[in-house]
C-alpha cells in the first residue's frame, strides 16, 4: 500500500502560523498534522505501507527531511514531489505520477479523522464522506439504493447531496488513476478553472469503476485557527481513549494543576499554573503563573502571567500579561 499526500498549498487561512512553516507541519497533540494523518491511515490500512509520497511546494530541505522521517516512522520510503503551480487537486496528485501504481490511499493534509475500521482493499475504490450542514464548499457524492456512488459534484451551489468528500480516497489500481488524471491535463478539462479529481472519478465511474462511500467516526478539519484548535481538543480526547502516554517524563511541573487531557512535550516547564483541559504544549514550552485551556502552544514558546483560551501560540513566541499586586476590599469586583 502507498499513501499519496498532496500538501503544496500555502495555508493562507492559517496565517500568521503558516508564514514560517507549511500548515501540515502545525502540531496536533504534539505531532505535525501530516504525521498524525499518515499514522492514522497506516493504522487502518490492514497491510504494510511501502511508500509515502508528499506533494509539496518549495518548502526547503529542513521540511523535506522531516517529511521523509515521518514516512520512515511507519516503515515506509518517503518520496518528495513538487507542485509549483496551484492548478487543482487532479494536477496535485499527478505531480506524484511516478508513485501512482498498485493500491494506494490519497489523503489531503488538512484533515484528520477518527475511525475504527480496517480498509477493504477488495473494492475498486472507496471515497470517504461525512454529512455536513452546508455542502457548498465541498465536493459531494450521490448514492444509489445499493449504496454505490452514482455522481461526483464539485462545490454545488444548489443542493444535490449533503455527503461531503473529506479528502481521503482509496484506489485499488494506481496506474488507472494516473491515466485518468493525465487525460484531464492532456485535454485541458477543468472545472471552476482547475483540474479536479472529481472529474477523473466521474470518468472512471462512467467506465464501470464501482466506488463506495467510506464512513469515519469523526471528521476533524484543520482549515483555520478555530478549526485546528477544535481538532486538537477532539484528538486529545481520542488519544486519551486509546490510552496513549501524553505527558513526557522530562517535563517539569511545579506547583501546578494539570486538567486532562493535555499533551506536554519533552522538557516543557510549567510553574504555578493551571493547564488544561485540551492544551498541547510542544517541546521546551514554558508556562509560568498562567491559566491555559483549549489551546496549542508550540515549540519553545513562553506564556507568563496570562489567561489563555482557544488560542494558538507559535514557535518561540512569547505571551506576557501583567502580574498584579492587589489589595481588593470586600464586595468589590475586579476584571483584568
Amino acid at each position: 500500500m502507498k499513501i499519496i499526500v498532496p500538501m503544496a498549498g500555502m495555508g493562507k487561512r492559517m496565517r500568521p502560523h503558516t508564514l514560517t512553516v507549511p500548515k501540515p507541519l502545525i502540531p496536533i497533540a504534539g505531532k505535525p498534522i501530516v504525521q498524525r494523518l499518515v499514522e492514522d491511515i497506516a493504522r487502518v490500512c490492514g497491510e504494510p505501507v511501502t511508500e509515502v509520497a508528499f506533494i509539496i511546494g518549495r518548502f526547503g530541505a529542513v521540511v523535506e527531511k522531516s517529511l521523509v522521517a515521518i514516512a520512515e516512522s511507519v516503515g515506509a520510503k518517503g518520496t518528495i514531489c513538487y507542485q509549483d503551480e496551484p492548478l487543482g487537486t487532479a494536477h496535485a496528485i499527478l505531480c506524484a505520477k511516478d508513485s501512482l501504481s498498485g493500491p494506494l490511499v490519497v489523503a489531503f493534509a488538512d484533515t484528520l479523522f477518527k475511525a475504527d475500521f480496517v480498509l477493504d482493499s477488495s473494492v475498486p475504490g472507496t471515497i470517504w464522506v461525512q454529512k455536513v450542514a452546508d455542502p457548498k464548499p465541498f465536493g459531494v457524492v450521490k448514492l444509489n439504493e445499493q449504496g454505490q456512488i452514482t455522481e461526483f459534484v464539485e462545490k454545488p451551489q444548489e443542493f444535490v447531496s449533503d455527503l461531503a468528500i473529506i479528502g481521503i480516497y482509496y484506489f485499488q489500481d494506481g496506474e488507472y488513476l494516473r491515466s485518468e488524471l493525465q487525460y484531464l491535463l492532456d485535454n485541458d478539462i477543468k472545472d471552476k478553472g482547475e483540474y479536479q479529481l472529481t472529474n477523473a472519478l466521474e470518468n472512471m465511474k462512467n467506465k464501470g469503476t464501482v466506488f463506495v462511500p467510506g464512513q469515519v467516526t469523526e471528521w476533524l478539519d484543520c482549515g483555520n485557527k478555530d478549526a485546528t484548535v477544535h481538532t486538537n481538543q477532539r484528538y486529545l480526547e481520542y488519544l486519551k481513549e486509546r490510552g496513549e502516554k501524553l505527558v513526557a517524563d522530562s517535563a517539569k511541573i511545579t506547583n501546578s494543576v494539570i486538567i486532562e487531557p493535555v499533551y506536554i512535550g519533552e522538557n516543557a516547564v510549567i510553574t504555578n499554573s493551571v493547564v488544561g483541559p485540551h492544551v498541547s504544549l510542544s517541546a521546551d514550552a514554558v508556562v509560568e503563573d498562567s491559566r491555559l485551556a483549549n489551546s496549542i502552544v508550540q515549540t519553545a514558546a513562553t506564556v507568563r502571567h496570562a489567561n489563555v483560551a482557544n488560542s494558538m501560540i507559535g514557535n518561540s513566541a512569547s505571551v506576557t500579561g501583567q502580574p498584579a499586586d492587589l489589595s481588593v476590599g470586600d464586595f468589590n469586583v475586579l476584571r483584568v
